[in-house]
């Protein structure tokens, strides 16, 4: 597996908010966002080749239960099944964080689904991204994937976690779980498009009281709040 970074700190988001956790954070991603808080895993991905019984070694040295397996896109790497298999075996809680577009038969006690909006697609980008119209139309193509989604609802315990950038974002979300009518609002959160706690603040403003209406939940971002944007958070 390629790995980007193996760390200990808190869940920030969703359902497991403030649970001490560690990270196994893969690199490799099939989209492109251009809000990705983790480009080291997708537009400039970084990480070592390590094998999945390494990581187990290096998982138990920290005496965790929780586990979050997260990346860049982990199912994009087969040995993501036995990596978890093995975790759960060892009594760990395994988290999959997953933009929902690849299934594998992972063994998780929560499948986080964060299904890409339009929002998300990377029309423009600084200098700083290279070759950002190739990968505006493969992210727009890509991006969604509602047999892949469907799956994971009919088969896990799961998460349903929409990043928002602009009020009709959420106009968007409505529209997107009518295709699931099966999916209980409180499996639905909405979580601010922001990199700093004050974006958060400002951005929960309103769509705090959007998702009251609707019965969703609003997902902290608490490695922001007390870490900042930075890898090994």
């Amino acid at each position: 597996m390629r790995i980007a970074e193996v760390f200990h700190s808190i869940q920030g988001e969703g359902l497991h908010a403030g649970t001490p956790s560690v990270f196994i954070r893969t690199t490799g991603c099939n989209l492109r966002c251009w809000f990705c808080d983790t480009p080291e895993t997708s537009w400039r991905p970084r990480g070592a080749a390590r094998g999945w019984e390494e990581l187990i070694e290096e998982v138990g040295s920290f005496e965790c239960r929780h586990v979050v397996v997260t990346g860049g896109e982990p199912l994009l790497q087969p040995d993501v099944v036995p990596l978890t298999c093995a975790l759960h075996q060892r009594g760990h809680v395994v988290t999959i964080e997953t933009a929902g577009t690849v299934f594998r038969p992972v063994q998780a006690a929560l499948v986080s689904l964060s299904p890409k909006l339009a929002n998300s697609t990377p029309w423009t980008l600084p200098a700083a991204y290279p070759r950002s119209e190739r990968w505006a139309a493969r992210h727009e193509r890509d991006r969604d994937d509602p047999a892949v989604i469907e799956r994971f609802v009919e088969s896990y315990e799961y998460q349903l976690k929409f990043v928002v950038d602009r009020r009709e974002d959420i106009d968007e979300v409505d529209e997107y779980l009518s295709r699931f009518p099966g999916v209980p609002s409180e499996r639905v959160w909405l979580m601010p498009q922001a990199v700093t706690a004050a974006e958060i603040a400002e951005k929960n403003a309103w769509i705090t009281p959007a998702a009251e209406r609707r019965g969703f939940r609003v997902s902290p971002r608490l490695h922001i709040d007390l870490y900042g944007n930075a890898p090994g958070t």
